[in-house]
């Protein structure tokens, strides 16, 4: 190949861009990405860069060292297969030899009736959403989080740190979907305790009455506030891929090394890809650095290159809590203690599932990542040779 093109400037296309000329691709590289921004850490957005005092800079990563040609603000329109090209918005056709699918996913927004109602709802996706968000937290609103998964929670205890009176709402309990119900109670018990307000019901509109937000529920009531930030799960970014042949069900489905062709391969949140639980997406920041390493090499070796092999690696810091865990998640079953207990100290847990495999998980405890992921899936036990 002398042509490539990597569409998408977020961590996947970062990853895949390195990961391509560690595997000695010298030819023309170039990204399109659709923010003006460098490559920069989302997850970051909700945890660190909510809480930074001054200027934000939680969210900021080393300088790429690809040496690609970079496209910025600009967006892909279409892609033709057949004749390998992909149309931007700017009116260019970029002819290509290879192609590296890492568009992302943006966030879902709700179900708004009321136009003027959508100037009160925030989603944290982008590092100008996060700018925003700490704008308006300046002035302590009283916030309505909806969505009670990871980032919903992380911004919700960010609001509080602010200053802010902040209700959540979730017809789950907050986490449950995420990580199950020993540790969803743990994070719940947790938000409570600094004051986080929890209206169990499903959110279903939002509209605008005296000049602030109504956030309508399931049940018929309403939640005001002076914000709105809206966590309700995202949509991959394929609309440009509709007219390609390239989706089924309308979902960019991949093969165990990232291809959708022998010449496109995909990677990170527009991505599904066989899991130990069926083909699904997995947007998760390691997933999308793993997907890319994999893709990479595909798009060079072919079968020569190995399998995915993914071990999901999740963390969130909310409410006090830190948590990091390696392995499937949500769990359903009570953990094995391998440190601590159950009284809300610092501990260091393990799940074992039905095919053997297992998910550790450290909660306010210091442990490096390696070894989590070795106490995960500990190697088997050595059986004596016979004398």
């Amino acid at each position: 190949m002398e042509r490539i093109i990597v569409v998408g400037n977020g961590i996947a296309g970062l990853t895949a861009s390195d990961s391509l000329r560690a595997a000695g691709f010298d030819g023309e590289l170039t990204v399109v990405g659709d923010e003006l921004h460098a490559p920069y850490s989302r997850p970051a957005l909700s945890k660190a860069a909510l809480l930074d005092a001054e200027e934000m800079t939680s969210h900021q990563l080393p300088a790429s060292t690809h040496g690609a040609r970079e496209l910025l603000g600009v967006r892909a329109l279409q892609l033709d297969p057949d004749l390998k090209s992909v149309v931007l918005d700017d009116g260019s056709i970029l002819p290509y030899d290879g192609l590296v699918i890492a568009t992302g996913s943006r966030a879902r927004r709700l179900a708004n009736t009321d136009p003027a109602a959508s100037r009160h709802e925030l989603t944290l996706r982008t590092l100008e959403d996060a700018l925003e968000l700490r704008r308006r937290l300046a002035s302590r609103p009283s916030v309505v989080v909806v969505g009670g998964g990871a980032l919903g929670m992380e911004i919700a205890s960010g609001c509080l740190a602010a200053g802010c009176d902040v209700t959540l709402v979730s017809h789950l309990k907050p986490m449950t979907q995420q990580l199950g119900p020993h540790l969803s109670e743990v994070f719940l018990a947790a938000g409570l305790s600094r004051g986080l307000k929890l209206a169990p019901s499903k959110a279903v509109g939002l509209r605008e009455a005296d000049d602030h937000p109504l956030v309508e529920l399931a049940d018929g009531s309403t939640l005001a506030a002076d914000l709105v930030v809206s966590a309700i799960g995202d949509i991959p970014n394929t609309g440009w891929l509709a007219d390609s042949g390239l989706l089924t069900g309308g979902r960019l489905e991949v093969d165990s090394r990232g291809r959708v062709r022998p010449n496109i391969v995909a990677a990170g949140d527009v991505a599904a890809f066989p899991t130990g639980r069926g083909v699904a997406r997995i947007p998760l920041w390691t997933s999308a650095i793993e997907q890319s390493k994999a893709a990479a090499l595909a798009l060079l070796h072919g079968d020569d290159a190995p399998e995915l092999n993914f071990s999901p690696y999740f963390w969130t810091e909310q409410f006090g809590l830190n948590l990091k865990a390696i392995g499937l998640l949500p769990l359903d079953a009570a953990p094995e203690f391998l440190e601590g207990g159950a009284d809300g100290g610092p501990a260091l847990m393990r799940w074992t599932h039905e095919d053997g495999r297992g998910t550790a998980v450290a909660l306010n405890y210091r442990i490096p990542i390696p070894k989590l992921r070795r106490l995960a899936n500990p190697a088997p036990a050595q059986v004596p040779s016979p004398a």
